[in-house]
């Protein structure tokens, strides 16, 4: 009987890139990691925001300024981190921007150009500049954040949902792509989760949504989401790949 291979549990040591890490999933995301003993890349357009967040990270996090949609700045940035911390080893595209409109705005055409740049062209931009440093990790993974709006759709949001159905179908094909390499590529799609983007809903409107559309009757927290990220970059998680996962509170599961 073939032995089982030693799975870690840990991401002790291991370095890793998140993007959009200055506030809300991406900033839950980096704290977690560095409490479990990573080193952290703390990535966001505001140096100032990401310092706050790798301050809070400890010693073993930190920030880079970083405009996903400038595709040379992306591959600076990813060079540097590999060069400061000694390679990459987990890659997490988790930037993002609110991009409801309705089709018919004046500003439509900026907001779509501005949402596909940010949340999907960015992210393979991201994969493409870490790859040759992944190719020399032992345990290799790469988490792209969609949104239930990539499984379904709300009224008047396109751009978003063109962005966000387009990473879960860029999860898959990264993960076929890069399988044989041992290079895992997951997908999560978190639903009504209490950040930035959700902020100017009002609390009884949260409340009143929440209790009509998910399961659980509430929205969720930044770090229920990095939790999961946690799961899919462990080394153990070593055959889990081009999986699409709602963290929605049940949101998808109901019918009415």
């Amino acid at each position: 009987m073939t032995k089982t291979p030693d799975r870690s549990r840990s991401i002790a040591g291991r370095v890793a890139i998140v993007t959009g890490a200055a506030s809300g999933m991406g900033a839950a995301t980096a704290r977690l990691f560095a409490a479990e003993g990573a080193q952290v890349a703390v990535t966001d357009l505001d140096l100032g925001a990401c310092e706050t967040v790798a301050a809070e990270c400890g010693k073993g996090a930190r920030a880079f300024a970083l405009d996903v949609s400038d595709k040379d700045a992306i591959t600076q940035v990813v060079s540097r981190i590999a060069a400061d911390f000694g390679g990459v080893d987990i890659l997490v595209n988790n930037a993002g921007v609110s991009s409801f409109c309705a089709l018919n705005d004046d500003g439509y055409e900026e907001i779509w150009h501005r949402a596909l740049a940010v949340m999907l062209t960015a992210h393979q931009r991201m994969v493409r500049a870490a790859l040759p440093y992944l190719r020399a990790s032992d345990a290799p993974r790469i988490v792209n954040i969609a949104s239930t709006e990539g499984l379904g759709a709300t009224p008047g949001d396109t751009p978003y949902i063109a962005a966000k159905t387009g990473v879960t179908g860029l999860t898959r094909g990264l993960a076929v792509d890069l399988g044989p390499e041992g290079i895992t590529v997951n997908c999560i799609c978190p639903g009504p989760i209490r950040t930035a983007m959700t902020e100017a809903v009002p609390d009884e409107h949260k409340i009143i949504y929440a209790k009509r559309r998910t399961a659980l009757k509430r929205y969720g927290d930044p770090e229920e989401v990095a939790h999961m990220t946690l799961s899919l970059v462990l080394p153990a998680a070593s055959y889990i790949t081009g999986a699409v996962i709602p963290v929605d509170g049940g949101l998808m599961a109901r019918n009415a």
